[in-house]
């Protein structure tokens, strides 16, 4: 099976072309090339496939098998993936995804797609959408308890579910124990991603991120759309916003006026290969 591995902003997948390559069992592949030891390493698996309703479809997986409905840094690097290897010459296209068809422009360089940005829809806010279960309709600065400990949090979907939870200085934060914690709240039935994000001023932000079936990873660009509408809906920030990652930067407008989040962003290439596994 040949494969490309790509990263944005550090978030890094396998690229599997499913045009050409069939996988019979695409979530036992995610785990077994993810893992960073005995594998290729990554945080997950995506496969560039056909659609019937847009210009190709985005399948992801996480490192641990489950499927996931959307991936900001991911369908940067689908669209850089369709356009590189020349299987379109748009410089504008559309992406299917569990969570819908998302619209792609190109910035291009050398021929090569350097910068993507993304439509990435309405955030969802009604607390049974996200999903999670919570006596109000939408869950804005709700104190919760998280083993002990009472952190407010701002629930939003952007096809994956989010809670964002503002803090002093997010350095310092021990993510690898509270992750998890956040990751299998009960509140949140089909598990959560949690944003940890330290205002810097009405303009950037720093985040970090603990993600449902990854852990930590260098970015996520559903997390940073989530952790914009919330430190809008805060009074934090104003709706263009650069969101601080450990793998970089990413440009963000929370557009409310048309009810979208734009998402700008790197997308990069690391090498390609094959393996001799078969799924």
């Amino acid at each position: 099976m040949r494969f490309t591995k790509m990263h944005g902003c550090g978030n890094d997948y396998i690229y599997v072309d499913a045009f050409k390559e069939h996988i019979n069992d695409p979530a036992k592949a995610a785990i077994v090339l993810s893992d960073r030891h005995k594998g290729i390493g990554s945080d997950g698996l995506i496969l560039v496939a056909p659609s019937d309703v847009a210009d190709v479809r985005m399948i992801m997986y996480n490192a641990d098998g489950s499927e996931g409905a959307m991936c900001g840094n991911g369908i940067r690097c689908v669209g850089k993936f369709f356009y590189d290897n020349g299987m379109t010459d748009k410089e504008e296209i559309t992406v299917e995804t569990k969570s819908g068809i998302k619209t792609l422009t190109f910035t291009i360089e050398d021929n090569k797609v350097s910068k993507v940005k993304v439509d990435m829809g309405a955030p969802i806010l009604k607390a049974k959408d996200v999903p999670a279960t919570f006596d109000k309709e939408e869950i804005i600065n709700e104190p919760i308890d998280v083993d002990g400990k009472t952190y407010n949090i701002t629930a939003v979907s952007m096809g994956n579910p989010h809670a964002v939870t503002f803090v002093n200085d997010t350095a310092s934060l021990k993510l690898t124990e509270i992750g998890p914690k956040f990751e299998n709240h009960p509140m949140f039935p089909d598990r959560v991603n949690t944003e940890f994000v330290q205002i810097l001023n009405r303009n950037e932000v720093n985040m970090r991120v603990w993600e449902r079936g990854s852990g930590e990873t260098f970015a996520c660009g559903t997390g940073t759309c989530a952790t914009v509408v919330a430190s809008v809906l805060n009074g934090h920030t104003d709706e263009h916003v650069t969101v601080h990652l450990l793998g970089g930067d990413l440009e963000l407008f929370y557009d409310r006026a048309n009810d979208t989040v734009w998402m700008t962003g790197p997308a990069t290439t690391v090498f390609e290969g094959e393996t001799k596994e078969e799924f």
